[in-house]
């Protein structure tokens, strides 16, 4: 367990988070943080704006920090994440070699991590990250519930 000069970056996927949220987007945030601490992408959902499903939050920032690192997978790097990633997310996160995946609010209905489907619990899964859950749980939990409860 790395502990020692630990960093958490999850205060920027909380305001990629809001940010998502004003534009009317489900507010999830997500960070991916390089081994050596250099925030290398910074996004918040997007599935409304781009008509695009596989827009979450986790996806963006994978895709970004590739481009940024020119290359297709993230060995040593940290994501950050404000909701438990879907099984679509945590699929994503296991090709791309996230080395440890930070999450903050659990979900009942569609995570895929600790929740749902268990993707890394599958054999089939080829690269399982260190997994650190309820990081900002709370504060991550309160965006949601009062976005969805402007919405009723």
């Amino acid at each position: 367990m790395r502990m020692s000069g630990f960093r958490s970056h999850m205060a920027l996927a909380l305001d990629a988070a809001r940010a998502a949220g004003v534009r009317g987007e489900v507010p999830v945030g997500a960070v991916v943080v390089s081994g050596d601490g250099l925030v290398l992408a910074q996004e918040g959902n997007r599935t409304r704006e781009l008509c695009d499903a596989t827009a979450h939050a986790e996806i963006l920032a994978i895709r970004s920090a590739c481009s940024a690192l020119g290359q297709e997978r993230l060995v040593g790097c940290d994501l950050y994440v404000t909701l438990e990633p879907c099984a679509m997310c945590a699929m994503a996160i296991s090709h791309a070699r996230i080395a440890r995946l930070y999450y903050g609010a659990s979900d009942a209905k569609s995570g895929g991590v600790a929740q749902g489907a268990r993707v890394f619990v599958h054999p089939q899964t080829h690269h399982v990250p260190e997994v650190y859950d309820g990081i900002s749980a709370g504060e991550a939990e309160a965006l949601l519930k009062k976005f969805f409860a402007q919405r009723r």
